[in-house]
């Protein structure tokens, strides 16, 4: 990757929401606008009321509404680098567009790619795909998927796409499944799994979440695929979307996801490392929009197949 060092300070400045950000969330239009500043530093400076909203301090979650006055503290970008894809990460990326048409990109997005930058990431796949072909410069990201996950991943190359495509993960209407591999026998009767999910944002910036009784409702739908005597492949189906919910999951109940280095086995994951193992055995294997008549389906990754043969 090519490196180019910047330094850069930035004054007041004062925003006024137009119609294209009304009713989005102040944290997602400000990620939007400040595409130069870590999400780490966007969340920080409306969390210390740096940020106001019509002369108020907000929430991060605050709906805009057209006409509103936004202001936007000073922010310093000292030591702030800017990286340019290197040529192979572009070859891989275009190569693995799964669907492009009607302003909609989904991309079979490779592991240990990051959906976005920040928290010591300086490139993640949004801000490479705006890199790569003007075509893309205004690309969105629609939702995420973990560093460590592979597969569909959806992204809009208009905010009016993007807010459509938003509506539908509002209103449950879109279809996402996963493969996994777990430790254990997955029983062939567990098929619908819910639990409360509690998210917790560590000092070192980094995301953990918990079961617990003051969490948000998640729901997945598991369907039992093939298993042998160490292992399992599992069809994991989201109700809901919150962030690691499979993975918490999973290791909640007992078979936690092989190569999960947050959530999982060290002693398994150690002894499949072994045998070949260098990821995180989940992988987003289709999504669907029912209303745009979207299908999409990425190839599953061959090491799910090589690691339920030799274990």
């Amino acid at each position: 990757m090519k490196d180019k060092s910047k330094t850069e300070y930035t004054p007041v400045k004062k925003y006024t929401v137009t119609e294209e950000y009304s009713n989005t969330r102040l944290d997602n239009c400000l990620i939007s606008k400040l595409k130069n500043l870590p999400k780490s530093k966007i969340y920080s400076i409306i969390r210390k009321g740096e940020v106001r909203v019509n002369g108020s301090r907000c929430k991060h979650d605050k709906r805009l509404k057209e006409g509103d006055i936004i202001r936007i503290p000073p922010y310093n970008l000292e030591k702030k680098n800017s990286f340019l894809p290197s040529n192979s990460l572009v070859d891989i990326l275009k190569k693995n567009i799964i669907y492009n048409q009607e302003n909609i990109l989904i991309i079979n997005k490779p592991v240990g790619l990051a959906s976005h930058g920040g928290s010591g990431i300086s490139l993640g796949l949004i801000e490479a795909i705006r890199q790569i072909d003007k075509e893309y410069k205004n690309a969105y990201l629609v939702h995420r998927l973990d560093r460590e996950t592979s597969g569909c991943i959806v992204l809009a190359l208009k905010r009016s796409v993007l807010r459509n495509l938003n509506e539908e993960f509002r209103e449950g209407r879109v279809e996402k499944k996963y493969l996994a591999v777990v430790k254990g026998e997955w029983p062939a009767n567990l098929n619908l799994v819910k639990s409360n999910l509690k998210k917790n944002i560590l000092r070192s910036g980094e995301r953990e979440v918990q079961i617990h009784s003051d969490g948000k409702e998640s729901k997945t739908r598991f369907n039992l695929v093939k298993k042998n005597k160490d292992l399992s492949l599992i069809e994991c189906e989201l109700v809901t979307g919150r962030t690691h919910q499979i993975r918490v999951q999973t290791s909640n109940l007992g078979y936690p996801i092989l190569g999960d280095k947050k959530y999982g086995d060290s002693v398994i994951n150690n002894k499949f490392k072994q045998k070949g193992l260098n990821r995180m055995l989940l992988h987003a294997k289709s999504i669907t929009f029912p209303k745009f008549e979207i299908f999409c389906k990425s190839q599953e990754p061959p090491i799910f197949k090589k690691i339920m043969s030799n274990s």
